[in-house]
């Protein structure tokens, strides 16, 4: 059956890391859901975050190849009950007239930001969790959405756990 699975990848932070991590991917003709790649705290280290979709035998196979890889410090399968998993999203509406306050007022409710008014439209910026923005973004539709941006999930560890 198929999953949606969330690694956390450690790796040597320099050029060409993640040219072949998603080759690896695209050779074995894995697809990848989304990727966040960002310097660590240690400027030689970047951490990916990646989502894939397969069963157990392909989340098995994508970890086996990339141990493989040289600039690969180590891989964590992040499960949901153990980590902090966030999205952020940022989506211009359509904000004329009366819905402007009640769009306003959905805000409110995500905890979702406004970073941009013009006078027909809003940028909101929320984050959360993948189901907390998708709710958001069901309720913003009836409005108009016209542009709408993810930036893929992060995932953190919970607690005192450190990746290293």
């Amino acid at each position: 059956m198929e999953k949606k699975y969330v690694l956390s990848v450690l790796v040597e932070n320099h050029a060409g890391v993640l040219s072949r991590v998603s080759g690896l991917f695209s050779r074995r003709g894995y697809n990848i859901d989304s990727l966040t790649v960002c310097e660590t705290s240690d400027p030689n280290k970047s951490r990916m975050t990646i989502v894939v979709r397969g069963d157990e035998y392909i989340l098995e196979q994508i970890e086996k190849q990339l141990s493989k890889l040289v600039e690969v410090i180590s891989i964590e399968h992040c499960l949901p009950s153990e980590t902090c998993q966030r999205e952020m999203a940022l989506i211009k509406v359509l904000a004329g007239g009366a819905s402007r306050g009640v769009i306003i007022e959905t805000c409110n409710i995500f905890r979702a930001h406004i970073v941009d008014v013009s006078e027909n439209s809003l940028i909101i910026e929320a984050t959360g969790s993948e189901d907390k923005i998708s709710s958001l973004i069901r309720l913003l539709e009836p409005y108009g959405i016209l542009e709408l941006l993810k930036s893929g999930l992060t995932a953190m560890d919970r607690g005192d756990k450190i990746m290293k």
